[in-house]
């Protein structure tokens, strides 16, 4: 109904353009054209504020599903219930995603901290791994340089370097990616390479705790961080920098430090 009113309105508009000598088939179609934009904006906006009526109804339906999992979640985890406390605490999470309810760094922080006192690091989210990607030993590497200075001028957000360390044997590449939506997953081309100002391009020979294309790695629940590393052949002595290249991304990182 609010489709018709509004294509009713358009063409009344344009039946009640003004007729005039000037006036052209070119003026008449852009008059058209501009009327039918403004009412397919008013008929988007009609669109968009019943969508948000809709969620705040849900919203308020849902609320007390949340409040009802965090004190259960909060019950559990003072019996020291671990995977009850868990559950319910992940229950609340997928709420507080869709309605924010509250602060979900924290819920994520908790959900996290649980994986750990239950005993299912090894069958939990990649995250629970992130200590894995840090070696107890880097004497073997000629440079070693955590948070080096980059360049990413097409801005990816929520991923950083966190280490650089090169050796004679291979070049060693460990990153992190926070997420900022749940289920959001790393994957990781196999075409990614380096490449330094002295020398050609060195591709992917490994990684670790993270997944190669087409295969994915997810990350349960926003502000959650998986940690990563990237494996390449070794580059020159002569290097003093190089690139890290995720072809057709915007994960783009240059002027990397390695000497």
């Amino acid at each position: 109904m609010k489709k018709r009113n509004a294509l009713l309105f358009v063409l009344g508009l344009a039946l009640a353009s003004p007729a005039s000598a000037q006036w052209t088939g070119y003026d008449t179609s852009r008059t058209i054209s501009g009327i039918l934009g403004i009412a397919r904006q008013s008929i988007e906006s009609a669109e968009r504020k019943k969508e948000m009526e809709i969620l705040a109804r849900q919203k308020l339906e849902f609320e007390q599903s949340y409040k009802d999992a965090m004190n259960e979640a909060k019950a559990f985890e003072n019996e020291e219930k671990w995977e009850e406390a868990l559950e319910k605490y992940e229950e609340a999470a997928k709420l507080n995603c869709q309605y924010e309810y509250s602060e979900q760094r924290i819920l994520s922080q908790k959900i996290t901290s649980l994986y750990v006192k239950s005993g299912r690091e090894e069958d939990g989210p990649s995250i629970l791994n992130n200590a894995k990607t840090i070696l107890p030993d880097y004497s073997a590497y000629r440079y070693v340089k955590e948070n080096p200075v980059f360049t990413n001028k097409k801005k990816a957000a929520g991923i950083t370097i966190c280490r650089v360390a090169c050796s004679d044997k291979e070049t060693r590449i460990e990153m992190e990616v926070e997420a900022f939506s749940s289920n959001m997953y790393c994957s990781i081309q196999g075409t990614t390479y380096i490449k330094g100002n002295k020398g050609g391009k060195l591709g992917l020979e490994s990684l670790e705790n993270v997944t190669l294309e087409p295969a994915r790695t997810y990350i349960p629940w926003p502000y959650q961080k998986l940690r990563f590393a990237l494996i390449f052949p070794p580059l020159t002595e002569e290097a003093k920098e190089f690139e890290l290249i995720f072809p057709k991304t915007a994960w783009q990182f240059k002027d990397i430090k390695c000497k």
